[in-house]
């Protein structure tokens, strides 16, 4: 990936989501019921994604998804290479496009639940589609915990019906970005929940099952780092398909910046 993880271990101090089922709503520990993931496919290169990299951050200070941005490089060869992209976070959109029976991928796009997507832009739909989810029966279903602990990060998944990988995804929290070519050239854009890295560490097979990482791998950043939980079905083995639980972990001081 992009990024390179750090050799130093220091003392994290985190505040999580915690995301707990009942009927099929989900909450967290302030009490907002969770409505879903959003996963954003964005660029500095494209002017059309700042407006979406704005909504992600209402929808991160809102606190009732998680909400993760994934920096894609197709755009790179319009004068600026994203400082945030990878190839692997391409690779996931265009796996999407499969999943959703798609020729091609676009930027800003919003997938939601990993069920279906529009444009990262307008908020107020990317809202509406979650709590139309949510009704369908096509939300977050079952319970998902993760916390810190004296062994590392605990992760806790619930019982529930399917199959499904659990994937963690490890997100830098903000970051300000001058570009200086392309499209948004002179802008000076901030981003949240940037994605650095996926990993799948586990299957669930509809029974309770606990897995835990180190705690090291929330150093980055200077406790500007995070990761989420996913809990995804797989149409096959490289197409992913819907998210039926999420959790995210945040480093630093309170949960916050």
């Amino acid at each position: 990936m992009t990024f390179a993880y750090r050799t130093t271990i220091r003392r994290l101090a985190l505040t999580i989501w915690f995301l707990t089922a009942g009927c099929g709503a989900v909450t967290a520990d302030d009490g907002k019921t969770i409505k879903g993931v959003v996963e954003l496919f964005t660029s500095q290169g494209c002017s059309s994604c700042p407006p979406a990299d704005a909504a992600l951050k209402k929808l991160v200070d809102e606190g009732d998804v998680v909400a993760l941005a994934y920096h894609v490089d197709y755009w790179n060869y319009l004068g600026w290479a994203d400082t945030l992209a990878s190839k692997e976070n391409t690779e996931r959109q265009y796996a999407y496009a499969r999943m959703l029976g798609r020729n091609g991928v676009y930027t800003p796009q919003a997938v939601l639940n990993g069920r279906d997507h529009l444009n990262g832009a307008n908020l107020q739909a990317i809202r509406s589609r979650l709590d139309a989810m949510s009704t369908e029966g096509r939300g977050l279903a079952v319970p998902v915990q993760a916390a810190i602990g004296d062994d590392g990060i605990s992760i806790k998944v619930g019982a529930g019906e399917g199959k499904a990988n659990v994937v963690v995804v490890y997100f830098e929290r903000a970051k300000v970005v001058d570009v200086e070519k392309g499209e948004n050239s002179g802008k000076q854009i901030a981003y949240w929940h940037a994605v650095r890295d996926i990993q799948t560490i586990g299957i669930w097979d509809g029974k309770p099952a606990e897995f835990t990482l180190p705690a090291s791998v929330l150093i980055e950043g200077n406790g500007n780092s995070g990761c989420a939980v996913l809990l995804q079905s797989m149409k096959d083995a490289e197409t992913p398909g819907a998210i039926v639980g999420a959790a995210a972990v945040l480093a630093g001081p309170q949960g916050k910046l």
